[in-house]
């Protein structure tokens, strides 16, 4: 049983899926979407009174994620590190699976958020936006030569400030 679950009231304008039209909207076992609820990967969001767990749209997106990067190649129990890293590097992403671009490369799972990419374990940057890099130092050149409008001056070495 998952635990902490509401009881199963869509909230206005949204669907709840059950699990049997999940295992075929995503081609997975009923007995892998149970496993993935209790090894806490991706649950439902709520459950009937009987127990019966319900599945909302960000459910099947996180789903859907969760099983492409084990498709690719990723294991469950990186999957589930890159997770409760990402909830410590990105404390405003409650379900990373379902609010995040991830893409697998070998083992490594990387993130996507506001134009950066970095490793979902580690939080390291793997790409830095180059087009935005030379903005930047457009407007740094920009702003000095604005700042400075004369002619440079030849940098004196160490010895000749001492004579001088």
């Amino acid at each position: 049983m998952v635990r902490g679950l509401a009881p199963a009231m869509a909230p206005p304008g949204r669907e709840l899926y059950q699990t049997r039209d999940v295992c075929e909207i995503l081609g997975i076992s009923r007995r892998q979407l149970q496993y993935w609820a209790q090894t806490d990967l991706v649950g439902p969001s709520s459950q009937t009174p009987g127990g019966h767990g319900r599945y909302t749209f960000e459910d099947l997106v996180a789903l859907k994620a969760a099983k492409r990067l084990i498709d690719a190649g990723v294991s469950v129990q990186r999957i589930r590190k890159s997770i409760q890293a990402l909830r410590k590097l990105l404390p405003t992403v409650r379900r990373p699976l379902a609010e995040l671009v991830l893409v697998a490369t070998g083992d490594v799972v990387i993130a996507f958020r506001n134009g950066t990419a970095f490793d979902a374990v580690s939080g390291q940057e793997w790409i830095f936006e180059v087009a935005r890099f030379e903005r930047e130092l457009e407007a740094w050149k920009s702003s000095a030569e604005s700042v400075d409008t004369r002619r440079p001056q030849p940098v004196r070495r160490a010895r000749e400030r001492r004579t001088a």
